[in-house]
């Protein structure tokens, strides 16, 4: 970073499946965080099978990137009993880390994922250095800080807690309006419980009054017919105080996302990474931007966290239109570019391609071709030219000025 001697802090990205993780970690993210079908709070996301962690893992490590479980739930009974064997399966496949907040759960970790480092998530909401140092004396290498902290109260709790204990904390993403994530509004409303990785996010539902005496008769809280969003919080972006977060004693900067796609995750991995590597946070800002996202805001770090009252629903400039599946040269400076369609693109557009640790090229498509899938009748199809990129997760070909990656994300403005 910028104007920093000490060490950079690690970046911390979200993996809720295959494609999430292996966009995180091509695009510079030093460790990935995600969850087996059990036992997280991200139920939604694609998430991993139990025997697929060691491959997740492998892949992780192979790009010399870390790879934490999360087994953040909340525990009953029940889920403790079954908890041994899955914690010995995810000592074995060799994660890194676990994410844990159950004391319970803890102290099952200890004696049966004896090899993996353990990291107090942020469920369990630690604001202080007394209640980090406890964590540490049972065997935390690693606390998440609660997100209603502020980056002075995270410099006190650096300054008092012990100095080999790591601080994790959230750069990016979306907010729970709740303390730290825990709530009972979704199991109260909806029968689904957030703590047990099922929220329904009744928090960005919209609210009316009802006046007791006028029964069937809705107000709305503000000046919005279709009701308030009173609790609807903004989205995280501190991609421009990281400086902040790390003089404040913060070793590991974390993008929340789990439920996310691989296009977000890359995106925003690319953004964070630029700024850490030295970019200016000021041009690179507008990047994020460019994927869906509430309102942001800075949260809790320098006051009191926003509220986006009158409405709910993301914004974005950009929509993926497609990804690279293959670059070869094509003639003087130019190259062929194979490329699977996820958003309609045409012959003539600006394409704005992403690569790891590079800055956003443009890309304009030329002489664009379907590139139909082979079959017994038609063992090597040849590529039908079209004026329109349609199809979605079908192949394209097009020829471009210049030389793209497999895994690379093309995008298009959205007019």
């Amino acid at each position: 970073m910028r104007n920093r001697t000490t060490h950079l802090p690690e970046l911390l990205a979200p993996a809720g499946g295959r494609a999430q993780l292996e966009a995180a970690v091509r695009f510079g993210a030093d460790a990935v965080y995600f969850a087996c079908d059990r036992f997280g709070l991200r139920q939604r996301a694609s998430n991993f099978a139990l025997d697929d962690v060691p491959a997740a893992v492998a892949c992780a490590h192979a790009a010399g990137s870390k790879a934490y479980a999360a087994v953040n739930a909340l525990m009953d009974a029940d889920d403790l009993a079954a908890l041994p064997a899955y914690l010995e399966a995810l000592d074995e496949a060799q994660v890194d880390a676990l994410i844990v907040s159950d004391l319970g759960a803890f102290s099952l970790a200890r004696k049966h994922a004896p090899h993996v480092e353990l990291h107090v998530s942020t469920q369990a909401g630690v604001m202080n250095a007394e209640a980090a140092r406890m964590w540490h004396e049972l065997g935390a290498s690693r606390v998440v800080c609660a997100r209603e902290m502020s980056v002075a109260d995270i410099a006190r709790m650096r300054a008092d807690a012990p100095r080999e204990l790591e601080l994790e904390a959230f750069v990016h993403g979306a907010m729970c309006m709740a303390v730290s994530g825990r709530c009972l509004l979704s199991s109260a409303m909806a029968g689904r419980s957030g703590n047990k990785g099922h929220c329904a996010q009744p928090c960005r539902w919209s609210y009316a009054l009802v006046e007791e005496q006028r029964p069937g008769e809705f107000y709305p809280v503000e000046e919005d017919v279709r009701g308030t969003y009173v609790m609807n919080a903004q989205d995280l972006n501190m991609l421009a105080h990281l400086d902040d977060l790390v003089a404040a004693g913060v070793d590991s900067l974390k993008i929340e996302g789990r439920n996310k796609k691989a296009f977000y995750v890359a995106t925003v991995v690319h953004a964070y990474r630029a700024v850490l590597d030295g970019a200016d946070p000021a041009v690179v800002a507008p990047e994020l931007l460019t994927i869906s996202h509430r309102p942001y805001s800075t949260g809790f770090y320098y006051g009191r966290a926003e509220q986006t009252p009158e409405r709910d629903g993301y914004v974005k400039e950009c929509l993926h239109a497609a990804t690279v599946t293959a670059c070869e040269p094509s003639g003087a400076a130019a190259w062929r570019v194979e490329a699977v369609c996820h958003n309609r693109f045409c012959e003539g557009d600006q394409l704005e391609a992403l690569s790891p640790r590079r800055p956003v090229s443009q890309v304009q498509v030329r002489n664009l071709a379907w590139l139909p899938k082979a079959d017994e009748l038609d063992p090597a199809p040849a590529p039908v030219p079209v004026a329109v990129a349609n199809r979605s997760a079908e192949r394209y070909a097009f020829e471009a000025d210049a030389s793209l990656a497999p895994g690379d994300y093309l995008r298009i403005r959205i007019s």
